[in-house]
């Protein structure tokens, strides 16, 4: 199988650019360490195309496998055919390649095979060739009576002959693939309510049906679900004058007397062996590409959401809500470093709720909190009035965000939130890990299940060893576009760092605690286990903000260490003046010279210049700083507060086939319905929304007993500006 030319047409990239690809991942080198400091080799590809790339190359090689083994082993059969062999090579899928193999498959016992155990192929292939001359297949069974072998009458024989020859029918390759495209292309989805009488979530589907080709993902695994949980019995529907047509074509052969008996057999092949077949491969096939579009859009929700920029250099207070038990506090200071944690009682009685006002306002004055943090979890909506009554009380200087706490009780339980904080409760480690997440998410939520975070759909139905994949690229990128702190970083943090394992990213840690901070990039070769190939990988994206060298607290290389000083060198400038943002006119001075002629100089490719020049202007950037910052407020609604044509400032929360929810500042997020998202017609939310931004949306209508409110983002009728994300 030519790998370069299938992944370069399917990719639209140039055939040079898949080699090199495919050359670099097999030299074992990480997704991010391509994307990053090998564009000129491949032709600057992101790292979403280079992981697609990798995923699609790993799939045709275990399709080549499987291509090889089915050849060996109809080889050893003796059935290898020129026709099989053709067949096989222009097999573009593992399902036809299973086809091909099919007919030579061993088969448990089934009604063909008792028939040949009778002997009764031989009257099977007489009737199968409809002889214009033949006799009446009737007449021909006669000869096959033989009731030591259980055949007591030449209708028994009849009957096991037709069943090899619906076996034979079955096993056609051609008839499968044909039957597949046919019924994707006109099937319906069809579900009914396996409980009419019962009340559910799945009401919608109660009476359900749609065409293939225009069914949404969603619906897809929403049905799944519904099966799943008892509530729908779910089926694919085809034209059966459709299906069967193809397979008389292939067949029925018209002018012999056996041409009746084939065309039972092929009516029996289709409705017992052929459709359910087809049914099962095509309801598998839908949910596969409603998991892989689920997945994707999980995996743009979590970059989003990851990549939301930090709130650096507060000072921040982490609220845990919760009713009985209180609601747990902890302070924690620009760094993340803990310094007060308590509980308080800001739900019960009158004297509890001023003790708990006296808590935290003393806490607040005591370490300086400027921002608060709080878990939408129980109690959430009371305990985000009772901050903005402190925060009124207090006057200027301090704001709120509620944050999402999805997964903060599955870090907290965690063996690694055991061993950040040994001496805290469960609940006051979530405490801890809201007031981190506000301060900067992709530090603290890289230490929790990305299933967990809760920016999906249907995310606990998706293949675990996928979702588990996808998302640990997705994480994985987003660290090293950052970059990581090697002196600040927690061993989770470490480990998502291109080229460091889990092991390594101990002794990492460990290293720092027996050595002091680290004070260059090249004294991590001095770390046990970490050798020359994964400080290659891993250099680049670690910062070292001690070090002497300045270059060490950015994203150059430092096998490119020596092009940026000739750089800097060439265009008059020094490294203290990179330290000292002393870079005036360094781009022009690159432009002027010209940035091809001048990567050719300094031995570089000209991606690699770029990406230096950038570095040198803004050591130890963060590329989240260029985001708008979060949605920080002072006061509170409630949804009794909401009026249709409402004008609001929101945060989008989560991104879905159907819409997106919007944290609006009341307990409940509100749903801009796609329909709702944009004046112009889109094809999916996340053609306008991410997660994390900041957009005006006004009221539609609010349920406040269901809790549901509807918004819009469409300015038609509204007297505004075009509303837009930003």
């Amino acid at each position: 199988m030519d790998f370069v030319t299938i992944l370069s047409e399917q990719f639209h990239l140039k055939n040079w650019q898949v080699e090199k690809v495919i050359e670099l991942i097999d030299e074992g080198n990480t997704i991010p360490f391509i994307a990053r400091y090998r564009k000129e080799a491949h032709g600057s590809l992101d790292d979403q195309t280079l992981r697609e790339i990798a995923e699609r190359l790993e799939y045709l090689r275990g399709l080549e496998k499987r291509r090889q083994e089915v050849a060996s082993l109809i080889t050893a059969a003796g059935s290898m055919t020129e026709e099989i062999a053709a067949a096989l090579d222009g097999a573009s899928t593992l399902s036809e390649i299973e086809d091909i193999y099919r007919p030579f498959r061993p088969k448990r016992k089934t009604r063909a095979s008792v028939a040949r155990q009778k002997g009764l192929e031989p009257l099977a292939q007489e009737i199968y060739k409809q002889d214009p001359k033949a006799s009446y297949p009737i007449d021909l069974a006669e000869a096959y009576v033989n009731p030591e072998l259980g055949v007591e009458t030449p209708e028994d024989a009849l009957a096991g002959a037709k069943d090899i020859i619906a076996e034979w029918i079955s096993d056609d390759a051609g008839i499968r693939k044909r039957l597949r495209v046919v019924t994707m292309a006109q099937g319906e989805l069809v579900s009914k309510a396996a409980k009419p009488e019962e009340e559910s979530v799945y009401e919608p589907y109660y009476d359900f049906r749609q065409p293939l080709r225009q069914l949404a993902g969603h619906r897809v695994l929403a049905a799944d679900r519904g099966e799943r949980e008892g509530f729908l019995k779910v089926s694919v529907a085809l034209d059966p004058a459709r299906g069967l047509n193809i397979v008389y074509s292939v067949a029925v052969k018209e002018g012999s007397p056996c041409t009746d008996a084939v065309r039972e057999a092929a009516e029996d092949a289709y409705s017992r062996l052929i459709f359910p077949a087809i049914e099962r491969e095509v309801r598998n096939t839908l949910t596969e590409n409603a998991d892989e579009a689920a997945i994707k859009v999980f995996s743009v929700n979590l970059r989003q959401l990851l990549m939301q920029p930090p709130v650096k250099g507060r000072v921040a207070m982490g609220l845990d809500p919760g009713y009985r038990t209180g609601c747990k506090v902890a302070v924690v200071d620009a760094t993340g470093r803990v310094l007060d944690t308590g509980v308080i009682y800001p739900t019960h009685s009158k004297a509890k709720v001023e003790q708990a006002k006296k808590t935290v306002s003393e806490l607040i004055r005591k370490h300086g909190v400027q921002v608060i943090a709080i878990g939408n979890g129980t109690a959430s909506k009371e305990t985000e009035i009772f901050a903005a009554e402190v925060i009124h009380e207090l006057g200027a200087g301090v704001s709120y965000m509620v944050v999402s706490e999805a997964g903060a009780s599955v870090y907290s339980a965690s063996k690694l939130a055991a061993q950040e904080f040994p001496d805290f409760d469960v609940t006051l480690r979530s405490a801890v890990s809201i007031a981190r997440r506000l301060q900067d998410p992709l530090a603290e939520l890289v230490k929790i299940d990305p299933k967990a975070i809760g920016v999906g759909q249907y995310q606990h139905d998706m293949p675990p060893k996928r979702l588990n994949e996808a998302l640990s690229g997705v994480v994985e990128d987003c660290v090293n576009t950052v970059g990581v702190d090697l002196n600040t970083a927690s061993p989770a943090l470490l480990e998502k760092v291109s080229g460091v394992s889990s092991a390594v990213s101990k002794n990492i840690v460990k290293y720092r605690e027996e050595n002091g901070a680290f004070q260059s990039r090249s004294e991590l070769k001095k770390v046990p286990k970490l050798g020359p190939k994964a400080f290659e990988q891993c250099a680049g994206f670690l910062r070292v903000s001690e070090s002497k060298n300045v270059l060490d607290n950015t994203a150059v290389h430092p096998e490119s260490y020596a092009v940026a000083k000739a750089l800097l060198e060439r265009c008059g400038f020094t490294l203290e003046d990179v330290r000292a943002g002393r870079l005036d006119g360094l781009r022009d001075k690159v432009a002027q010279a010209g940035e091809e002629a001048l990567a050719k100089q300094l031995d570089t490719g000209v991606p690699t210049l770029r990406d230096i020049v950038t570095e040198l202007l803004r050591p130890g950037r963060d590329p989240r700083d260029e985001l708008p910052p979060p949605l920080l407020r002072t006061d509170v609604l409630s949804m009794e507060d909401l009026k249709p044509g409402m004008e609001l400032m929101g945060t989008v929360r989560n991104v879905i086939d159907f819409g997106a929810f919007i944290d609006i500042g009341v307990h409940q997020d509100g749903l801009v319905h796609i329909s709702q998202i944009s004046d112009r017609y889109i094809k999916h939310p996340s053609e306008v929304l991410k997660v994390g931004d900041i957009v005006k949306v006004w009221v539609l209508s609010v349920d406040v007993k269901k809790k549901r409110i509807s918004l819009t983002m469409r300015t038609s009728g509204q007297d505004a500006p075009t509303a837009r994300a930003t």
